[in-house]
């Protein structure tokens, strides 16, 4: 479930957003700088309650390296991280195209993202 809205204070959790021309469809660069692997990434148009699929498909965004994904159509959507430990980490009303190509994720933020997502589940 899509519980935790933390998108607005995201400087907190790290991510790091360079800008990106707003286009029909968008390319977005995730960069796992974190302790932990990321085996899975969902996306769900914010005004929806259903996760899209895994738009890693059976990859892995490993300790150090990056994955694009491209061809992501313009909107708000929620996103949602899987680390290799099962731990979820939830952003809601992340804008696509509002400019940004590259989110970076440290152990830091991932660490205070999943404590507020299992904080929100209760």
């Amino acid at each position: 479930m899509k519980k935790f809205a933390l998108f607005g204070a995201l400087c907190a959790l790290a991510f790091t957003i360079p800008s990106v021309a707003a286009a029909a469809n968008a390319t977005v660069t995730v960069a796992n700088q974190s302790e932990w692997e990321i085996h899975q990434f969902f996306l769900s148009p914010a005004e929806t309650d259903k996760w899209g699929p895994d738009q890693l498909d059976e990859n892995v965004i490993g300790k150090g390296d990056s994955f694009k994904l491209t061809d992501i159509p313009c909107n708000t959507y929620d996103v949602k991280l899987v680390d290799e430990e099962g731990d979820e980490c939830v952003v809601e009303a992340v804008d696509i195209c509002g400019g940004k190509g590259t989110w970076t994720i440290t152990s830091k933020a991932l660490v205070a993202c999943q404590a507020e997502t299992e904080e929100d589940d209760e």
